[in-house]
C-alpha cells in the first residue's frame, strides 16, 4: 500500500542569540495548528486519497517539540519516501526560522507550503513580493494565503502527493464559512507539552473594526463569520474526551460575537453536565456594556480576561484609529468585571506618536493606582506586515528594521518621532519594571483579596510569569515557558556554531541563574500572599482603583447571588456599570 507522510509543524522564532525559543513545558497551544489538523483530518475523512493511499499524520509545535529536518526526512523515507511538510501559522517574527527549516526540507527533496499571517499579510497588502519570501520560492517552497476552510487543503495535499505543488494557493479574495467547518483539536501528544495542558479554538473570526497596526482586518476580513453553538460542544466533548477542559477563546474579540449568548448559555449547561470547563477569552473595553454579557461569560467558565487597553490617551488612540476605546469609561468596565472572580489582564502599547519617556512612565503610575487590573502585557506599537501601518511606511519608504526575526511586539523595529531609540527602548523596560515592582503587587494582591476573589494563586501565578518572562528570559508571557532549551546546532542560518566548551557551561549557568531568581521571587510572593491572608483587616482594604463614583465597592456577595441565579436559569440583573 503507498504511503503518504504529512507533517504540520508551528515553527518557533530564534532568540536574540540566534536559537530557536523552546520549552520543555510551553504556555499557549498554537490554534493555526490545532484548526490545520482539524481540517486535514476531515479532509482524509472525506476520501482526498484513493482507498489504498496510507496516510500518517504527524502534529507539531516546535515552542515544546524537538524538529528535526534531517531526521523526518528519513522517517519519511524509510516509509516509502512520499511526503508533505506544511508549515503552519507563521507569522512574521517565525518566518526566518520557517526559512530555515524549509531549506533542510527542501535540500531532501519534500515538497513545503507556508501559510500563516506574514505570508497572507504581505500578499493582501504589499504591490510586489518582499525579498524574505522571493527567497523561499527560489527554493521552491510554496505559499498559502487565506483560511483552509472549505476544503481549500485538498488541492495541497492531491499536488504535494503528486510531487506538483502550485507557487501560491491565494484565497484570500473570499474568506471561507466557519459554521459546522472542521474543529480545531491538537494531539494529546502536543497538549501533554502544555504547562496545565490548556488547548485552544476559535469560535469568530474577522474584525469591524480599523485599527492601522492591526494585520487581523487584511488577512481575515473586517465581515465577522462564526461557528455554531454545535460546533463549541463537539470541541468541549472531543476534548473532554482526552481529559481536557481548559480552553483559550482565541478570538480576538468574543463581545463582537453575535452569538456569544448562545455559546455561553451552551457552555452554562455543559457546565451543569459535569463539564469543568474554564477559559480565558479577549474582549473589548466596551464589552461591560452589553447587558448580562460579563455574568454569562462567568457562568460560562471564564476566569482569564484580556483586554486591549492600548492606551490612556485619547490623542493616541485616534491617531491608530482605535476610536472604539473610551477612557472615560475604563474604570467602570474594570469595575464591572472585578464583580466576579477573574484574572484581568490588559494589552498595552508603548509608542504612539504623542508618546515620551516621560509619559509613558507617569502614565504607568496612573494606571497602577487609578485602574484595579492585574498583569500588563506591554508590547512596542510595531508596523507588522499585514498592518496599514506596515504597507504605508513601506510605500513612504520609512526605515523599519529588516530583520523580521524581531516582528515579536517586544522589539524596537521603527525610529519614533519624539523620542530617541534608545529612550524608546529605556521606557519599555522601566514601565515593566515600574508595573512589576513588589509594591505594586502586593497592592494587586490586597484588591483581590478585598473584592472576595478566590483567585488567590492564579493571581499569583500570572504576576510571576509576567514579571519573570521578560525580566529573565526576555520573552513575553504569551510566548515564554519553563524549562528552557537551547540547541547548539540549530542556530540560525549564517550566525557562528559557537564552541561546545563555552556554550554547554554557559548555558548550565544561566539555567541555574534563571531558576533560582524565579524561585526568590515566588517564595517573596507567597510569603506576601500568606501574609496578606492571615491580616484581620484584609476585606476593609481600599485605594482609587476599587472606587466608583465616590463610594467603594464590595461586590464578593453580589458575584455569589449572580452565578447562582445563572446556573439555575433564572434572569438576573446586570451589575450597573452593564447598565
Amino acid at each position: 500500500m503507498p504511503h503518504f507522510t504529512i507533517y504540520l509543524i508551528k515553527p518557533t522564532r530564534y532568540d536574540d542569540e540566534g536559537y530557536p525559543l523552546q520549552w520543555r513545558r510551553s504556555m499557549v497551544p498554537s490554534n493555526a495548528l490545532a484548526c490545520l489538523v482539524g481540517i486535514v483530518r476531515d479532509a482524509l475523512d472525506r476520501g482526498v486519497f484513493k482507498p489504498e493511499v496510507d496516510v500518517e499524520l504527524v502534529a507539531m509545535d516546535e515552542i515544546h517539540s524537538i524538529v528535526e529536518p534531517e531526521a523526518i526526512a528519513d522517517h519519511i523515507a524509510a516509509r516509502g519516501g512520499k511526503g508533505f511538510i506544511g508549515l503552519v501559522g507563521v507569522q512574521s517574527n517565525q518566518f526566518p526560522r520557517a526559512v530555515d527549516l524549509a531549506r533542510r526540507f527542501r535540500a531532501r527533496g519534500l515538497p513545503v507550503c507556508i501559510g500563516g499571517f506574514h505570508v497572507s499579510g504581505c500578499l493582501a497588502m504589499l504591490k510586489t513580493m518582499p525579498p524574505d519570501m522571493v527567497e523561499a520560492q527560489a527554493l521552491g517552497v510554496s505559499f498559502f494565503a487565506g483560511e483552509a476552510e472549505d476544503n481549500r487543503i485538498d488541492d495541497v495535499l492531491r499536488d504535494a502527493y503528486a510531487g506538483a505543488l502550485k507557487p501560491i494557493y491565494n484565497h484570500l479574495a473570499r474568506t471561507p464559512n466557519l459554521a459546522g467547518a472542521p474543529i480545531p483539536q491538537l494531539p494529546l501528544t502536543e497538549l501533554d507539552k502544555m504547562y496545565s495542558s490548556h488547548a485552544c479554538f476559535d469560535l469568530g473570526r474577522g474584525c469591524p473594526f480599523e485599527c492601522s497596526f492591526c494585520t487581523i482586518i487584511n488577512v481575515q476580513g473586517r465581515k465577522s463569520r462564526f461557528r455554531t453553538p454545535d460546533d463549541l460542544e463537539k470541541i468541549i466533548r472531543a476534548n473532554a474526551a482526552i481529559g481536557i477542559d481548559r480552553f483559550f477563546l482565541t478570538d480576538d474579540n468574543f463581545a463582537r460575537n453575535a452569538q456569544w449568548e448562545a455559546f455561553c448559555d451552551r457552555l452554562i449547561a455543559l457546565r451543569d453536565q459535569g463539564f469543568p470547563v474554564r477559559l480565558a477569552i479577549q474582549v473589548d473595553t466596551l464589552a461591560h456594556k452589553i447587558r448580562n454579557f460579563i455574568a454569562k461569560c462567568v457562568a460560562a467558565g471564564a476566569d482569564q480576561i484580556f483586554i486591549g487597553l492600548e492606551n490612556i490617551n485619547s490623542d493616541s488612540l485616534e491617531a491608530v484609529k482605535k476610536r472604539q476605546n473610551r477612557i472615560e469609561d475604563y474604570r467602570a468596565m474594570f469595575l464591572a468585571w472585578k464583580a466576579y472572580p477573574v484574572v484581568i489582564t490588559c494589552g498595552y502599547i508603548l509608542g504612539f506618536p504623542n508618546d515620551t519617556k516621560e509619559s509613558i512612565l507617569r502614565d504607568v503610575e496612573t494606571i497602577k493606582r487609578e485602574l484595579p487590573i492585574d498583569t500588563v502585557y506591554l508590547n512596542y506599537l510595531t508596523p507588522l506586515p499585514g498592518s496599514e501601518d506596515h504597507k504605508r511606511m513601506v510605500e513612504a519608504g520609512e526605515w523599519i528594521e529588516p530583520d523580521l526575526n524581531k516582528y515579536d511586539l517586544s522589539h524596537r523595529v521603527t525610529h519614533h518621532p519624539r523620542m530617541s531609540d534608545a529612550e524608546w527602548e529605556e521606557a519599555y523596560v522601566a514601565a515593566h519594571r515600574s508595573f512589576y515592582t513588589f509594591e505594586h503587587m502586593e497592592r494587586v494582591l490586597r484588591r483581590m483579596i478585598a473584592f472576595g476573589s478566590n483567585k488567590k494563586l492564579t493571581t499569583l501565578h500570572r504576576l510571576l510569569v509576567y514579571r519573570e518572562a521578560v525580566r529573565l528570559e526576555g520573552v513575553a508571557m504569551l510566548e515564554s515557558g519553563f524549562g528552557r532549551i537551547r540547541r547548539r546546532r540549530e542556530r540560525r542560518s549564517g550566525l557562528p556554531l559557537e564552541n561546545p566548551l563555552i556554550f554547554y557551561p554557559r548555558n548550565l549557568v544561566r539555567t541555574a541563574v534563571v531558576w533560582s531568581r524565579a524561585a526568590v521571587t515566588y517564595a517573596r510572593m507567597r510569603l506576601m500572599l500568606r501574609r496578606l491572608l492571615r491580616d484581620p483587616k484584609r476585606m476593609d482594604y481600599r485605594d482609587s482603583a476599587m472606587m466608583a463614583e465616590g463610594e467603594t465597592v464590595s461586590l464578593a456577595a453580589e458575584t455569589r447571588t449572580t452565578d447562582y441565579a445563572l446556573r439555575r436559569g433564572e434572569r438576573v440583573k446586570a451589575s450597573t456599570a452593564q447598565g
